[in-house]
């Protein structure tokens, strides 16, 4: 069984499951604890999905930290790509990543397969949580993959960096989306970071709001209409997605994208990098 048509965004337990036998489809456990960076792992040794890898935000997702480079660095293509090819991910592969946080660790894989240029990931929409509700199989098994050839076509129209952000701040030429919770966005209670505040000009969306009750993303046209009151008539293309250290931010520039307003970019290196320089402005307050 192979897919028809490339999921892109979301699929649904029913769906994943429909290809449990499909080499074509693979499978990423991508779920993590910022308090506790090994959680992920002891969850994936005790159960997970049927064939899925284990993708560790730290050592899998990002790249080494220097201090000035944010929490969570994107990794170089080519090394990245390297990784994705050990796990058997190839040019035909159909990728689905799942965490049990509602997406936003996942939604770091789904940017990062596009960001090199591979268009057929998606986020299994309501997770580990859904799928175990649905009394779907688990398994501690880990899959041995079969090596494939993938090949890295890097993308960096789908990001912009802190020179970028910074060049255009006095222009307005673009609108800088916050997704971490408004107390860290007006400088109150920062624990993760020395600075607190935001980068002036930016507007908070904390990206839970893009979930309903059950862990599951809220239809797209709710999406749509708080994505355009928040935006107004400016196009996604001037929109530029950051939070603590741009893991977050992916899951708010996959709800525009649920949303159907497509072409949001990524500040990866986001607050954390933001703040490491002091010659960089600060804004605090809501505003």
């Amino acid at each position: 069984m192979s897919p028809t048509t490339p999921r892109t965004l979301l699929v649904d337990t029913g769906e994943l499951h429909a290809h449990r036998d499909d080499p074509s489809w693979v499978v990423f456990d991508c779920r993590h604890d910022l308090a506790d960076q090994e959680a992920g792992r002891r969850a994936y040794a005790v159960s997970h999905l049927p064939g899925a890898r284990f993708a560790h935000l730290d050592d899998h997702l990002s790249a080494a930290k220097t201090g000035r480079n944010g929490r969570h660095p994107l990794p170089e293509p080519q090394s990245f790509a390297r990784w994705l090819g050990a796990q058997g991910v190839g040019p035909g592969s159909q990728v689905v990543a799942y965490d049990a946080s509602g997406g936003y660790y996942a939604a770091r894989l789904w940017w990062m397969l596009r960001w090199l240029g591979h268009e057929a990931v998606a986020v299994l929409d309501g997770g580990f949580t859904a799928w175990e509700r649905a009394g779907l199989p688990l398994t501690a098994q880990v899959p041995q993959p079969t090596a494939a050839g993938f090949v890295a076509h890097p993308r960096e129209s789908l990001r912009i960096d802190a020179a970028g952000v910074l060049a255009t701040l006095g222009s307005r030429a673009l609108q800088i989306v916050d997704a971490r919770t408004p107390e860290r966005f007006a400088g109150r209670n920062e624990t993760l970071d020395p600075i607190g505040g935001h980068i002036p000009g930016a507007i908070n969306r904390l990206f839970q709001l893009n979930l309903a009750a059950d862990g599951r993303f809220r239809p797209a046209s709710a999406l749509r209409e708080e994505f355009r009151a928040l935006l107004g008539d400016r196009p996604p293309a001037e929109v530029v997605h950051q939070c603590g250290s741009g893991v977050t931010a992916c899951h708010n520039l996959l709800a525009m994208e649920v949303a159907g307003l497509t072409g949001s970019r990524l500040y990866p290196g986001s607050w954390s990098e933001w703040c490491a320089d002091p010659a960089r402005p600060v804004a605090s307050g809501q505003d």
